[in-house]
């Protein structure tokens, strides 16, 4: 997604990133940007506001839940391993997987 203006940060980077800023991950340079990308970037800006959105969602309809240490160890290895570039995921998530998931948890 690009809103076809130049920026000095471009679209994709801060797409790419977008849960990091987020999650407030990164440094406080990128996070600043990041915002001054956002004020000059309506599709970037939407983008950011939906994701904001989906995460309060799903921390007010999950963020009780424990998660097992184990099971966190995991997630949090497999995704150094996906940025430090020594693994890729195994598949993108499809609109069909996410469907497919549904029906088996419905079944």
């Amino acid at each position: 997604m690009s809103c076809g203006e130049p920026h000095e940060t471009d679209c994709s980077e801060v797409l790419d990133h977008l849960y990091e800023f987020l999650d407030h991950e990164m440094p406080d340079a990128d996070c600043t940007k990041f915002e001054v990308h956002f004020e000059e970037c309506s599709p970037c800006l939407e983008k950011y506001g939906l994701e904001q959105a989906v995460k309060k969602l799903v921390k007010r309809c999950c963020g009780q839940d424990d998660v097992p240490t184990d099971l966190r160890a995991k997630v949090m290895g497999r995704i150094e391993l996906i940025r430090s570039g020594e693994a890729v995921p195994e598949h993108e998530v499809t609109t069909a997987d996410v469907r497919g998931g549904a029906a088996a948890a419905e079944g």
